[in-house]
């Protein structure tokens, strides 16, 4: 948030921006941002200012008639455009490979949303040099000019909100309500960030020593690789990004083969922006290929990350190991998967935990890190909870996310195939109470019904492993106490949700439920930027929380500066 000091710092940097050569007096960080301000940018990059304290983005109502009948009209606005190439950006220039990366809509799979290039190995150094170049200059840009960068894509994307709802619709399978928060988080992530680096660059020494003047500067890292998932494949993308390029930092960016094309737009959006040729350079390959040989790149300073355990892991061990020429340990950011629990006690209101259950379950067919895969309820309401359960699931309509059913498709067919696996574990563990099938449709696609598995044990494979879909475990305990053995009882720690009206049992989970995001009597998915940090423990990450005050120091590295003011001797000690 911004305080009377970094409101102060937002008015001397926006409107007197001095870019003048340092006078006597000056401190020496009023200097360096002098310094930084003379770095040439693009006359599109315009000072702007953020406009008060972050809100986070309203939701679109699409019960309104007119809401509705707009997002109809970008749907067919970017169905016309479906199928288009997009080309790798390497320092601003646009190149072509002879391998290509196919988007599709797994919707509908005979429709290719987009056509990209496939980088390769050797396009690894060519993104690595461009954005080394790029650095030795955007890293000296002042941070006004990058907040106004960030500030002014958040603006472009709200002008154009329904068109990239719709990308997501058509490149992932979001409904409209799923596509809409994901595009109202990717302007928080860009309003947010832009508000948290003046945080950061306003930032001093707890004490001022006594004869000295004493700063300290958070200063970019370098280069780093980001690497997002498809299943939040424009909030995500684009925080990380975001977050990177805000603080100095240059990247090159490979999104999920599942979903280059949304990160395209952002690419675009970023150009129009005013950004400069190199600050992000977008290349869609192979993790196997490009990915690694980025990650164990010598001059790579981070990475940030976000996808599978066993990704997560793998990046975390190349990167570790110092490659011949190396001068630094790489930085892992790393937001991994979930197992994740909500815990109903016999308390509350049955139906109510349903509800938070069946959301935080089956929105976007379970494909999120945070979804609710295992319900952990109460004896005494046990029964009664999987038979409502099992008549709300029986409601949720499975169909085109274009024409905003509740569920749509899973996103590729090996991800089908493998949730079908599970089922049929499921079925040998426990009792089949909903679902259970994939749903088939004239167009094809990947769909599967929601899918209830009761009676399941503590350790079963389906209330273990994360199978990332639309497949919920119900576990029957005697007590709260049971129940919260259970939700710790995973090697993940991402979220988890505890409904009951014992203020004893809030303050003891408060402390006992080990989850990096907790939340009461409430569902367990839709982290507000800004409310709700967002992070995980255990086999869940880093905990690096994106969207909180701590995040963006993740892409940083802190100096301490100390100038002498007087002839007296400096003290001895460290």
């Amino acid at each position: 948030m911004l305080d009377e000091k970094v409101d102060a710092w937002i008015d001397r940097e926006w409107t007197q921006n001095p870019r003048v050569a340092p006078l006597p007096g000056f401190s020496s960080l009023e200097y360096n941002r002098g310094v930084m301000a003379t770095v040439t940018l693009p006359t599109s990059i315009q000072p702007r200012v953020p406009q008060g304290r972050f809100r986070n983005e309203p939701f679109t109502d699409f019960k309104s008639p007119e809401n509705a009948r707009a997002m109809r009209v970008a749907l067919e606005a970017v169905r016309g455009n479906l199928g288009r190439e997009y080309d790798l950006v390497i320092g601003g220039e646009r190149f072509r490979t002879a391998e290509k990366i196919r988007s599709l809509n797994p919707a509908n799979p005979a429709q290719v949303v987009g056509v990209h290039q496939k980088a390769g190995g050797a396009h690894a150094g060519q993104a690595m040099q461009a954005a080394l170049r790029a650095f030795e200059s955007w890293s000296r840009v002042s941070v006004g000019d990058r907040v106004s960068l960030l500030l002014g894509a958040a603006e472009i994307i709200r002008q154009r909100k329904l068109e990239f709802c719709a990308w997501l619709t058509y490149e992932v399978g979001k409904n409209w309500v799923e596509a809409d928060a994901d595009v109202g988080e990717t302007i928080d992530f860009l309003e947010f960030y832009a508000r948290e680096a003046i945080r950061l660059a306003s930032a001093t020494t707890p004490i001022q020593y006594q004869g000295e003047h004493n700063e300290l500067l958070y200063i970019p890292l370098g280069v780093g690789a980001v690497i997002p998932p498809w299943n939040f494949p424009f909030a995500i993308m684009a925080g990380m990004t975001a977050a990177s390029i805000v603080t100095g930092n240059t990247v090159i960016l490979k999104p999920s083969s599942d979903s280059p094309t949304i990160a395209a737009r952002f690419v675009e959006v970023l150009e129009e922006a005013g950004m400069p040729g190199g600050v992000v350079n977008f290349c869609p390959g192979s993790g196997a290929t490009f990915g690694n040989a980025v990650v164990e790149h010598p001059k790579t300073r981070f990475i940030a990350f976000t996808g599978s355990k066993a990704v997560g892991l793998d990046i975390h061990e190349r990167a570790a190991k110092a490659q011949p020429g190396q001068i630094w340990i790489k930085r892992t950011i790393l937001e991994m998967g979930g197992k994740d629990s909500i815990l109903v006690c016999a308390d509350v209101d049955v139906d109510t935990a349903v509800d938070g259950v069946v959301a935080s379950a089956f929105g976007f067919s379970g494909q999120k890190c945070s979804a609710c895969s295992r319900a952990i309820i109460e004896a005494p309401i046990y029964d009664v909870f999987v038979e409502r359960l099992r008549e709300r699931v029986g409601q949720l309509r499975v169909g085109d996310p274009s024409e905003n059913s509740y569920m749509g498709p899973v996103i590729n067919r090996a991800a089908l195939d493998s949730m079908l696996a599970f089922i049929e574990t499921g079925k040998k563990e426990g009792r089949l109470v909903a679902g259970g099938h994939a749903v088939s449709r004239p167009e094809g696609g990947y769909y599967l019904e929601p899918t209830v598995f009761a009676d399941i044990a503590p350790d079963a494979t389906i209330a273990q492993e994360e199978i990332f879909g639309p497949v919920l475990a119900v576990i029957k305990v005697n007590s709260f106490e049971e129940g919260l053995r259970v939700a710790n009882n995973t090697e993940y720690g991402l979220t988890g949700a505890l409904y009951t009206n014992d203020p004893g049992r809030l303050n003891q989970a408060r402390t006992e439920f080990h989850v990096g995001n907790l939340y009461f009597n409430r569902k367990c998915t839709g982290a507000m930027v800004g409310a709700h940090p967002f992070g995980g423990f255990n086999m869940s990450g880093t905990d690096s929380k994106a969207g909180g005050p701590d995040y963006l120091y993740l892409f940083t590295q802190a100096k301490s500066v100390a100038e002498k003011l007087t002839d007296r001797p400096a003290p001895t000690g460290i």
